[in-house]
């Protein structure tokens, strides 16, 4: 513990999965922390799924993890997925390796990492948790914040000399914020929603589907996801668009239900027996992109996570963006010798680029899950771009770059430009699909190398 910063003190607002790892940072440091949460604690009140899309950790939020000192116990509860596993209308499956061999994202409970979080934090004395409690006023000019205690009706006001708001996509520090001069803040819905469901485990407790991957239904302007559970089930996702043809609006009653699963997602729905119950008992939520600036008010309050940069979970990297800031806010800590006043602007300056780039990249990816997936020219690139990157390592593919490596994400978005450019010259060579290890492909490569 760092003794000069043992009387010092920090405000968390919102203890879910970015808020309760950044506690766990700040009370490594020795700040005396106080978090507060709308919802109640769920170490008591238990977990309940119904909206949450299991997670896909990769590098950047094992590396949060373990800088926490925490990635053994996240480990132990994590299934390594290496590939996508793609089912077509017809059951056939095709499987899509994300990486080298050895590479891998893993399946986490959203839930179950928060409720490890919130476990951890509270192993430091200089942490307190007030739950039920809503943020109700933040003091812009006083260094205050005021919550409504949910249970009594009661407004408590505290001194807050650094806030951290790590309240989601519907931040109420942030709207705060949004009311001051200069404030930029857009927010965009996808027209497609989602609804969680389940396939259950087997009776004597074993995953019904391959449990070593991603499950993807691709069904044009719509899909299903699976993601493995340690208890043998299996998170499933279904995306569709809210109005239209083929839509949420559609499905109103078990019979049309049944028949749109039978005729997309039969060979799932055979292993769906509660499908009935998870439809109609969890809600269709809705899809949000949050950007905004600046990210932080007079260099004592600060949005990370969702609050600032609420992102689609198309590429997989909401928790691991969020889990990121707090692994940078950690090591300017370390280099600012604990200087907030230099800390948080210039975290926020250095940071936005890369919050606006993943959201643009996981918009991309969502058409190209959805989409491109069973695309046989997109299929043909993805080969190609494996065996570039194996006959020239300084060529990262773009998902490599997000998923499996620390590269900033306005480098990876940049370069995903550059790699499209790229490859829609050498998908236009003749014969391509015969000679996609070719001369050719190499000396496109090398032209377009030296161009960049």
């Amino acid at each position: 513990m760092n003794k000069s910063f043992a009387h010092k003190k920090a405000v968390v607002v919102g203890a879910g999965l970015v808020g309760s790892l950044w506690t766990v940072f700040l009370a490594r440091h020795g700040y005396d922390v106080e978090v507060y949460e709308r919802r109640s604690d769920m170490r008591t009140a238990g977990y309940s799924g119904g909206r949450s899309i299991n997670l896909a950790m990769s590098e950047r939020g094992w590396k949060a993890v373990e800088k926490a000192g925490i990635r053994e116990k996240i480990e132990k509860v994590a299934i390594p997925m290496p590939g996508r596993m793609m089912h077509s209308v017809s059951g056939d499956l095709t499987f899509q390796p994300y990486g080298k061999a050895g590479e891998a994202i893993y399946s986490v409970s959203r839930g179950g990492l928060n409720l490890e979080l919130l476990n951890i934090a509270g192993t430091y004395p200089n942490v307190r948790f007030f739950f039920d409690h809503r943020c109700a006023d933040v003091d812009l000019e006083n260094p205050r914040i005021t919550f409504e205690d949910l249970k009594t009706n009661t407004l408590k006001t505290v001194e807050a000399p650094l806030i951290f708001a790590a309240d989601g996509a519907f931040s109420a520090v942030r709207y705060a914020i949004q009311k001051t001069d200069r404030f930029n803040y857009t927010q965009f819905y996808l027209d497609h929603g989602y609804k969680e469901l389940c396939i259950p485990p087997n009776p004597d407790g074993s995953h019904r589907l391959d449990p070593s991957a991603l499950h993807i239904w691709p069904r044009g302007n719509f899909m299903l996801i699976a993601l493995p559970n340690a208890d043998g089930s299996f998170t499933c996702t279904l995306f569709l668009p809210f109005e239209g043809e083929i839509s949420f609006e559609k499905l109103t009653d078990n019979a049309s239900v049944d028949a749109f699963f039978r005729t997309y997602f039969s060979d799932a729905m055979a292993h769906m027996p509660t499908l009935s119950d998870d439809f109609w008992g969890n809600p269709t939520s809705s899809l949000i992109t949050v950007k905004c600036a600046p990210w932080q008010w007079q260099n004592r309050i600060l949005l990370i996570g969702d609050a600032a940069h609420a992102i689609v979970p198309f590429y997989g990297q909401g928790m691991n963006a969020g889990f990121e800031d707090c692994t940078i806010l950690d090591a300017l800590h370390d280099e600012l010798e604990g200087d907030w006043s230099r800390i948080i602007p210039q975290f926020a300056q250095q940071r936005k680029a890369d919050g606006d780039a993943i959201a643009e990249l996981a918009q991309r990816n969502f058409i190209e899950m959805r989409d491109l997936v069973a695309d046989p020219k997109f299929l043909l690139r993805k080969k190609i771009a494996a065996h570039l990157h194996e006959r020239h390592p300084d060529f990262l593919p773009v998902y490599t770059m997000v998923t499996f490596s620390n590269t900033p994400y306005h480098v990876a978005l940049r370069e995903d430009d550059a790699q499209n450019h790229l490859f829609k010259q050498i998908l236009n060579l003749e014969n391509i699909e015969n000679e996609w290890m070719g001369e050719g492909v190499d000396e496109v490569y090398q032209r377009w190398k030296k161009e960049g």
